[in-house]
């Protein structure tokens, strides 16, 4: 079965537009564990525009599920990970001013890199995934780094989803297939939603998990929190 990993970023930026503690994260984490999610997700950039760096330490006193802590492996952010030791590490090539994770690591080119950053937080006891497109020299590359594994950047899956989905998942199809042939467990996550989400699964069904944030939370506006992760979850498990 594919796990539900909830992004709370977008909750952690509606705090932050007005200040104070309201939506209380980790409150709102506690909310989504009761509700069904198998893990949650948080990408602490330097700007501190929604998840703080002090949001990080207080999540992983109280986080029961799997904690998995996603970001670009500069000092600060290797500094927390040292710290913390969540469940797992997403590492994503994404600049500091970065709007939002926009592009998979080219994984030939930033190999030694890679490799050294993969090798020291695996030193932690913490599990590794490199944020990737589905090219399969890129999971090639990513297999070299020793990464434990990788997660499916699906921006161009779910653009092209409405007009033409088998075309739109073949080339995941395709490489999820490679990576899984080469010994690299699978994630996914970006833009994922419940009009493609269970396609997406039903077409690579050894998906571990799916990395969700602000679909889920825009949908809960709508729907509520615990109907939306339900939600999420019967698409996941194709009901």
């Amino acid at each position: 079965m594919t796990r539900l990993s909830v992004n709370i970023n977008k909750f952690a930026t509606l705090r932050n537009a007005r200040g104070g503690d309201n939506p209380n994260l980790v409150q709102t984490a506690k909310d989504c564990e009761r509700f069904g999610a198998q893990g949650i997700t948080v990408h602490p950039r330097p700007d501190e525009r929604h998840i703080t760096t002090k949001d990080v330490y207080d999540l992983k006193e109280m986080v029961t599920t799997e904690f998995n802590i996603e970001g670009y492996p500069d000092g600060r952010f290797m500094k927390i990970v040292e710290e913390v030791k969540p469940d797992q590490v997403t590492l994503v090539p994404d600049p500091p001013s970065a709007l939002t994770s926009n592009a998979g690591w080219d994984t030939i080119k930033n190999e030694h890199m890679l490799r050294e950053v993969v090798s020291q937080i695996k030193s932690y006891g913490v599990r590794t995934s490199i944020f990737i497109e589905p090219i399969n020299d890129m999971m090639d590359g990513a297999k070299k780094c020793e990464t434990d594994r990788i997660e499916l950047y699906t921006e161009r899956y779910a653009s092209a989803y409405k007009n033409d989905p088998l075309n739109a998942v073949e080339s995941y199809k395709i490489a999820s297939g490679h990576a899984k042939k080469i010994g690299l467990e699978l994630n996914a996550g970006h833009d994922l939603d419940l009009t493609n989400l269970k396609f997406l699964t039903q077409q690579i069904p050894y998906l571990k998990e799916v990395s969700i944030g602000h679909a889920l939370v825009c949908d809960a506006l709508y729907f509520g929190l615990e109907n939306t992760i339900q939600m999420y979850l019967r698409e996941l498990n194709n009901i």
